[in-house]
């Protein structure tokens, strides 16, 4: 905030009746340079005061000229592609149209490849708008690494076996598939029943290499305005290519990538636009393991088949419920830290929880251990997962879980 330049003081004449002739001459005369030197100052804060008046009336010119146009005409969001010698290659969100146009020398000047731009029906540019790649694109980064690790995940030896070559090896050891002369995977798709241990997987990879771990969920790329949902994803994409090596990590990818139907709805339409820019993207990927992609789903059934071709996702890894070892693994994972008395037999348990998955069995040792607390005990017992087991089982289908806390 500017603030107004203080006056000088004001030159102040005093003369004695006392005085000598000679004397009251030179205070007049001192008298005199002091108005002038005021006379001065006060005429350069005048001079200064009408530039800056000037200015203002000037910028308040552009900002009438700015403002009539907004009011005048509706705007559509735009990236400008390219800068050539006096014109701007520009790509219109939401049907990628790519338009060369004219700009004027002053707005010339603020542009920069990449930028955010609002434009007319004329495809001219009326405004430069803040980037927003960072605003929700980067809030899906995890600066820190996840932790979890491969010993973490019981009964999936097959699959965490399949993720690291396809997604780990082309991140750390890039030369063993130049050597055999193959491209690695380009992608990984996890399918499977809820709580089988998907995510988890995604986050031992991450843990192990030193990539960028991009987190998202596939309903956060619905969006409400036609064209978002896709610039989200290319922002996605192009923050995963600024931080690599990547891995880029989409939670139910069904939200975007279901079967296309013949629904006219806006909706539908504005979620199917989001799913070609994703297959476009993936289409664009680095072949030399940079960017790597994982996706979850449960619902496998229900998703596209351009998405499922090879080329977009290499690896279609189910990852199904666990079998009777590979539940007593996880219930040993997930009881570890615990204080067990002697009683509880693990290989038991496993064989009477036949349908549970890694998520429920992990209530479940976390629910005996609440019964233990209840009692005032430390050492949790056999009784105290027989009590768990019936608190989340139903009287007609024992063993099967409904409800965790």
């Amino acid at each position: 905030m500017s603030h107004s330049p203080s006056l000088p003081d004001r030159p102040t004449l005093d003369l004695d009746a006392e005085m000598s002739d000679s004397e009251r001459l030179a205070a007049l005369r001192d008298h005199y340079v002091d108005v002038s030197r005021v006379h001065e100052e006060l005429a350069d804060q005048l001079e200064t005061a009408r530039e800056r008046k000037s200015e203002l009336r000037e910028e308040v010119s552009d900002l009438q000229e700015e403002n009539e146009a907004l009011k005048t005409s509706s705007l559509y969001l735009a990236t400008v592609e390219e800068l050539t010698d006096d014109q701007v290659l520009l790509k219109q969100h939401g049907n990628n149209q790519e338009v060369l146009t004219d700009v004027s020398p002053r707005l010339y000047d603020k542009l920069e490849a990449g930028d955010r731009v609002a434009i007319n029906d004329s495809f001219a540019i009326q405004t430069v708008l803040d980037s927003e790649t960072d605003a929700r694109a980067q809030a899906m980064e995890i600066s820190e690494k996840p932790d979890v690790h491969y010993d973490e995940i019981g009964g999936l030896e097959e699959q965490i076996r399949e993720v690291r070559e396809a997604v780990e090896d082309p991140l750390t050891n890039p030369e063993k598939f130049e050597k055999v002369g193959i491209e690695p995977p380009t992608g990984v798709l996890l399918h499977g029943p809820p709580g089988t241990g998907k995510t988890m997987l995604a986050k031992a990879v991450a843990n192990q290499t030193d990539a960028t771990f991009i987190k998202m969920a596939g309903s956060e790329l619905v969006q409400k305005f036609i064209g978002e949902g896709a610039r989200l994803v290319r922002d996605l994409f192009e923050l995963a290519a600024e931080r690599e090596p990547a891995i880029i990590f989409i939670d139910e990818i069904d939200a975007i990538a279901s079967k296309r139907t013949e629904s006219k709805t806006s909706g539908d339409a504005e979620v199917q636009r989001t799913m070609m820019q994703l297959l476009s993207e993936m289409d664009g990927f680095d072949q030399r393991g940079d960017i790597s992609i994982i996706a979850a789903t449960n619902r496998f059934d229900m998703l596209d088949r351009a998405i499922l071709r090879p080329g977009r996702f290499d690896r279609l890894i189910e990852v199904p419920e666990p079998d009777e070892e590979g539940r007593e693994q996880i219930l040993r994972i997930h009881s570890r830290k615990m204080n067990l008395d002697e009683d509880v037999d693990l290989a038991d348990l496993a064989d009477e929880t036949d349908g549970f998955s890694g998520a429920e069995l992990e209530s479940l040792t976390t629910e005996a251990g609440m019964f233990a607390i209840r009692d005032g005990r430390t050492e949790v017992e056999r009784r105290d997962f027989d009590d768990a087991l019936e608190k989340v089982s139903t009287d007609d289908a024992p063993g099967k879980p409904i409800a965790f806390y």
